[in-house]
């Protein structure tokens, strides 16, 4: 069941036109880390297309973005959400810190958030209780310029 979930996720991914903005294409891949074994007996971690996950597989989630238009594309917010079967764990190596939610609506740095208890009260936010993830680019995306944005996570 959990690996026809990564699939359907994996087979949603998909490039299309931010009106808003402008002519933005975007793609978004799920990976997963496996251990393949080299042609000289040894084992090596890898970073592969997700088509099967377990509980406990580590993955990456990316978006990928490249402005098709003719003029740069400013103040541009990028998201994603993090499905209730997914752990956050942290950015991936090389892509920027994102903002993340814990309720969909309020993005800061996981230090900045805080989670209601049942009873009362708040607690300060782990990367379980992530939600979504955001990234606003400070810079704007010049026509014809590309870009990558990646957090890691686990399978439930």
């Amino acid at each position: 069941m959990l690996a026809r979930v990564l699939l359907a996720l994996c087979l949603a991914a998909s490039a299309f036109p931010a009106t808003a903005a402008g002519p933005l294409e975007v793609t978004s891949r799920i990976l997963v880390e496996r251990r393949v074994a080299a042609a000289d007996g040894t084992t090596q971690m890898k970073t592969l297309p997700a088509t099967r996950a377990v509980p406990g597989d580590r993955l990456t989630f990316t978006l990928a973005y490249r402005n098709t238009g003719g003029r740069p594309i400013a103040d541009l917010v990028l998201a994603n959400p993090v499905p209730s079967h997914i752990a956050y764990r942290a950015p991936a190596e090389g892509s920027p810190a994102p903002d993340v939610s814990v309720d969909g609506q309020h993005f800061a740095a996981l230090s900045a958030l805080r989670v209601a208890l049942p009873g009362g009260g708040t607690r300060a936010a782990s990367p379980d209780d992530v939600t979504a993830v955001r990234w606003r680019l400070t810079s704007p995306v010049a026509a014809g310029a590309t870009g990558t944005l990646a957090f890691r996570a686990v399978l439930k």
